[in-house]
């Protein structure tokens, strides 16, 4: 699908439209218009590896946007854009060389990465605690024994001479621990972590030197020494390839690094590539969202990276521990015990359960959360709370998911108010600072589940590292990805009740996995529905769009407005004039409180193109520092996932300086480039958890092919007062809604749930 023609343009100068010339009501294609080739197929499993090979800027604005582009081309040309200009690392060229020489202060390790690092060293301390107290920590369907055992059992399962049950035995209950006596009388609340030390002087001079030996810019010393450590130098000179592990870096490039440190030597099965190829695949696949991979779509990967023999290279990269195999217990196996013969012809030839590759920090994540929501469920004491539904489920269990719109939130937060009325301990957690300002009041004692896990905010941490907490309730619970989600659910005592809410249609966790779907899916404990709609012609419109129709809504106060458009310039050019004029004269919303959300960054109406042309119109300027104004609105992502939106208030020698909600932030100048953009426009996944008086909502034709359910539902449903809608895909836009589901996202906290608290068949 090629781009339509057109030139972004900044808003010209002619007097601008009224928001009458639109059209109100929902997005409808025009009488006439072509009917558009079919939405992309799906990606399956298989392809996965390919559609996580481009590097996207999303590592460092929250990541999993290319998951709503489908398979479809004008997806894979925006991250083909994405991986030409990775965030906050200079790019090696083919031979070696770079196109970000003057990229420097990359040696100092960010806050986002300090904090995951002192996440993970809590995390360590609380398993060490359950193994000091005898309790195994569950495991779930991962294999065990040596390399040569794992290798020989994948060969028989996926040969049919094995069964997948010969691959691991099912793990034992995990032992309940004893409930607390009494809640410590004083928790003591850790600093937040620090920022981790550089790489020492020397350390990053001997990378240097490996980096200059191999045809790499030494402006790249500090990154690669900050990520593979002290011995970086030695560790390069012995696998040229571990410089896969730098972000931003791309095969063919750490390939043409190789060839000039080792000549010859080196060739395209070198078991050196070959494992660091498999992790890397593996690692593109959690940007998509995906915590582990079927065995053969890792195979197509490194096939199309041109390894010779790539069932020889997933072997390889077992054997050497750099990746884990699992495959889960099917149910079929459990109909048919093993006293019992099955017919022959029933026998399937290959194994009923796929067999799955992921990388460890994954696998433990996932573990260790299954492990951690099945101790709440065990070790709450069932009470009977009067109230709505949802009290009633909360007093009664230990785990609890409540699902629904916008309007619903006031349930569980309704139930965090009565349970502090009842004397306990309870908190709300939201995913951004936005979400507290949704809930009014109730939100000043509301805190984000990152600066909750930062130690920030919150009640503080006993001397076991856990939340003097009875009650957690987590809005928002659809962002929570893998790995935020078991350290938030480890850190809470025992008898601790834990309640998910969210939408379940709205897009996905911008990190790996997919926690709060595969809880709803696994069916171990209570889920509560919720009746609540969402109301006004807004409310009508994102209901309906949830259940697969794009209806026709009436909107007398202006609350939907349809701008059809011809093309990209247009667009682009109709977008200005509504955030700069029309929506702040009809609408009474001003430009700074509307915001616009897009397909993606790249193409003639992503996000670039139109923060190029709302900075021109709404804010103009030379950039001075680092490409920013005072004045500038911004996107800021600290950490993957974590996309705030501010104001530029001012620089200095330090960095710059935002105000993001009621938060001073500085951003360090050497974090600049790669932490901030402008953020007039954002895409889907940086707008989830957030919304606005007013959004602007951009459609240009080669955006159709990104478009899916999830998508329309989650971007809409931004607006909290009026909608406007630049319209530019014809019958895509009907088609998405009704038949363009999300790709799947292949996990493994579902079954882990359902071996762990398995609930019989009534």
């Amino acid at each position: 699908m090629t781009e339509p023609s057109g030139e972004t343009a900044p808003e010209a100068a002619e007097p601008a439209e009224d928001l009458q010339e639109g059209t109100t009501g929902a997005p409808a294609p025009a009488p006439d218009a072509t009917e558009e080739p079919g939405a992309a197929e799906e990606p399956r499993s298989a392809d996965v590896a390919d559609a996580a090979e481009a590097g996207t800027e999303d590592e460092a604005e929250g990541g999993a946007e290319g998951e709503a582009a489908g398979g479809a081309e004008a997806a894979a040309e925006d991250q083909a854009a994405e991986a030409a200009e990775p965030a906050g690392a200079a790019e090696v060229g083919a031979e070696g060389q770079t196109a970000a020489e003057g990229e420097a202060g990359a040696a100092a390790l960010s806050d986002a990465q300090a904090e995951l690092a002192a996440q993970r060293e809590l995390r360590a301390r609380i398993e060490a605690r359950k193994a000091e107290k005898g309790g195994p920590v569950v495991a779930g369907a991962k294999l065990s024994g040596t390399a040569a055992d794992l290798l020989a059992a994948v060969r028989a399962v996926e040969g049919g001479a094995a069964s997948g049950s010969t691959l691991y035995e099912a793990p034992e209950p995990a032992p309940r621990r004893p409930a607390p006596e009494a809640a410590p009388a004083v928790t003591v609340r850790p600093p937040a972590p620090v920022r981790a030390p550089a790489p020492a002087p020397g350390t990053t001079a001997a990378v240097g030197e490996v980096l200059a030996k191999g045809g790499a810019p030494e402006a790249l010393a500090g990154q690669v020494a900050a990520t593979l450590g002290e011995g970086a130098a030695a560790a390069l000179l012995d696998d040229p390839w571990q410089l896969l592990a730098v972000p931003g870096v791309r095969p063919e490039q750490a390939d043409g690094f190789a060839r000039a440190l080792l000549g010859p030597a080196c060739g395209p099965d070198d078991p050196r590539r070959t494992v660091a190829l498999t992790v890397w695949i593996l690692e593109r696949a959690a940007l998509q969202g995906h915590t582990a991979l079927e065995i053969q779509a890792v195979r197509a990967g490194l096939a199309k990276h041109a390894v010779p023999d790539p069932e020889s290279a997933v072997e390889e990269a077992v054997a050497a521990g750099a990746v884990l195999v699992f495959q889960e217990e099917s149910a079929e196996s459990e109909e048919h015990p093993e006293d019992e013969e099955a017919p022959e012809e029933s026998t399937p030839e290959e194994p009923a359960s796929p067999v799955l590759l992921g990388l460890d920090r994954y696998a433990m994540a996932e573990e260790s959360l299954a492990d951690a929501l099945a101790r709440l469920a065990r070790t709450v004491t069932a009470a009977e709370w009067d109230g709505a539904e949802l009290e009633r489920a909360a007093g009664a269990h230990g785990l609890v998911l409540h699902t629904g719109g916008e309007a619903s939130r006031a349930e569980p937060v309704a139930l965090a108010a009565a349970a502090r009325a009842r004397g306990l301990r309870t908190l709300v957690a939201v995913h951004a600072d936005d979400g507290r300002r949704a809930l009014g009041a109730a939100g000043e004692d509301a805190v984000t589940v990152a600066a909750l896990l930062s130690g920030t905010a919150g009640p503080g941490r006993d001397e076991e590292g856990a939340f003097a907490l009875d009650l957690l309730v987590v809005l928002d619970a659809p962002q929570l990805d893998v790995e935020s989600a078991a350290m938030l659910v480890e850190s809470l005592p025992d008898g601790c009740r834990l309640v998910l809410s969210g939408d379940p249609g709205v897009l996905g966790a911008p990190g790996a996995g997919q926690v709060f779907t595969d809880v709803l899916a696994a069916r171990v404990c209570p889920r509560i529905a919720s009746r609540l709609p969402d109301p006004g012609p807004l409310g009508e419109l994102v209901s309906g769009i949830g259940a697969g129709e794009l209806n026709q809504v009436e909107a007398p106060g202006k609350e939907i407005v349809i701008v059809p458009v011809r093309d990209a310039g247009e667009a682009v050019h109709r977008t200005v004039q509504l955030v700069a004029d029309s929506v702040p004269r009809a609408i009474g919303v001003p430009s700074e409180q509307t915001q616009v959300v897009t397909v993606g960054h790249g193409g003639s109406a992503g996000t670039r193109a139109l923060n190029t042309a709302l900075k021109q119109r709404l804010n103009p300027g030379p950039g001075r520092f680092g490409g920013y104004d005072v004045g500038d609105r911004v996107a800021y992502a600290s950490a993957p996932g974590r996309t705030v939106t501010g104001t530029v208030l001012s620089a200095d020698a330090e960095g710059l300086r935002l105000r993001c909600g009621d938060e001073a932030v500085l951003v360090p100048r050497e974090r600049v480039e790669s932490e901030l953009r402008h953020g007039w426009a954002l895409t889907a996944h940086q707008a989830a958890g957030t919304r606005w008086p007013a959004v602007v909502v951009v459609l240009p034709g080669d955006a159709a092919g990104g478009l899916s359910r999830p998508w329309v539902y989650t971007a809409f449903g931004r607006a909290e007062r009026h909608l406007s809608v630049v319209h530019g895909v014809d019958q895509a836009l009907p088609r998405a809604v009704a038949e363009g589901a999300a790709p799947e996202r292949t996990t493994r906290l579902r079954p882990l749930l359902e071996t762990l608290l398995a609930v019989p068949e009534e």
